[in-house]
């Protein structure tokens, strides 16, 4: 948390508002994706985000699962501009970033879990800066956020708890009505009740069909709960990426009881066998409802079929994949 003068930071502010204001704004109701990632590739001395292709619909929320070290917050500081990629093209709402990252940036809203907001102002004198400075800032809902996250406006930031922190940092985001939210691991060390509130809100956020929500963390409850739309990452690369419900329909556990001379069926989609003597679970991730009849048609005793967590997912995806690797 910064101590830096407050008022210091309004001049900042202005001379960054002059520059967007000499910007003609372009129609881009023609742009069907809020962000748009082809072939981006940015590399580190130990660390390299490889080939990266990813596209989210407007209107839509995409939960951005991986590990810590995946390359969630490389992605997202590459959309932001403040990073720049090696190769590939970006555009977020139908910008080329980082070229016109100023133009974006008045319609893209930022959170996560460490902000910095000026630890000696008040929630009031950054809720009328942000005011001053985004024509869009709505005052009504500013007054709406205030009461549903019980956050006092003249109580210095610094006296603030992590979470009351969080909640005014998505607060005077979520006011001035970006129409794409980038979101890295907001969740993160809030406590449940916190949680919750934080992840209702950006449900009311997604009732309007305009905006969008991009929700990087490695919290797949957080993530299942709220999300259309969800992309797997790890060791720098996109694994899987598909909307919710075909994840949740196509992954399923398969318990069976196999008597002394059954083969297990081949079936198609396996990604993992576990279990031990006459007991076998395969976890498939391309799953049919015909499979339990041909299981049994084989000798096969089908115990359950299984529905899994989007947790159980990444983690079978993540391990399937890196035992490839290692083969």
């Amino acid at each position: 948390m910064s101590d830096r003068n407050p008022n210091a930071a309004i001049s900042d502010f202005a001379t960054q508002e002059l520059a967007i204001q000499d910007v003609t704004i372009q129609n881009l109701a023609g742009h069907d994706l809020a962000i748009e990632m082809e072939g981006v590739s940015k590399r580190y001395p130990h660390f390299a985000l490889q080939n990266i292709s990813l596209n989210l619909p407007h209107g839509s929320i995409m939960g951005f699962i991986g590990p810590n070290g995946a390359g969630k917050s490389t992605t997202i500081r590459i959309l932001m501009g403040l990073v720049h990629q090696d190769q590939g093209e970006v555009r977020v709402l139908g910008r080329r970033m980082p070229a016109e990252q100023v133009e974006a940036k008045r319609e893209i809203g930022f959170v996560s879990e460490d902000m910095r907001l000026y630890g000696s102002a008040t929630l009031a004198w950054h809720m009328e800066l942000i005011r001053s400075i985004f024509p869009s800032w709505n005052q009504v809902y500013a007054d709406h956020l205030c009461a549903r996250f019980d956050l006092k406006r003249q109580q210095k930031i610094k006296g603030l708890s992590h979470g009351q922190r969080v909640k005014a940092a998505l607060l005077l985001v979520l006011a001035r009505r970006p129409r794409l939210l980038i979101l890295d691991e907001p969740t993160t060390g809030l406590d449940p009740v916190a949680r919750r509130e934080v992840l209702d809100e950006l449900m009311e956020v997604l009732t309007d069909s305009s905006r969008t929500i991009l929700f990087s963390s490695h919290n797949t409850l957080d993530v299942e709960q709220i999300s259309d739309q969800i992309t797997f990452i790890d060791r720098g690369r996109i694994i899987d990426s598909a909307d919710k419900e075909s994840y949740l329909d196509r992954w399923r556990r398969l318990r069976l009881e196999i008597p002394p001379g059954v083969v297990t069926p081949a079936l198609p989609g396996i990604v993992e066998v576990g279990g031990s003597g006459r007991f076998s679970v395969l976890t498939i991730n391309r799953f049919d409802p015909a499979m339990p009849a041909l299981c049994q048609d084989a000798g096969a005793t089908v115990q359950s079929v299984d529905r899994m967590t989007l947790e159980e997912i990444f983690i079978s995806n993540v391990h399937s994949r890196r035992e490839r690797q290692a083969v």
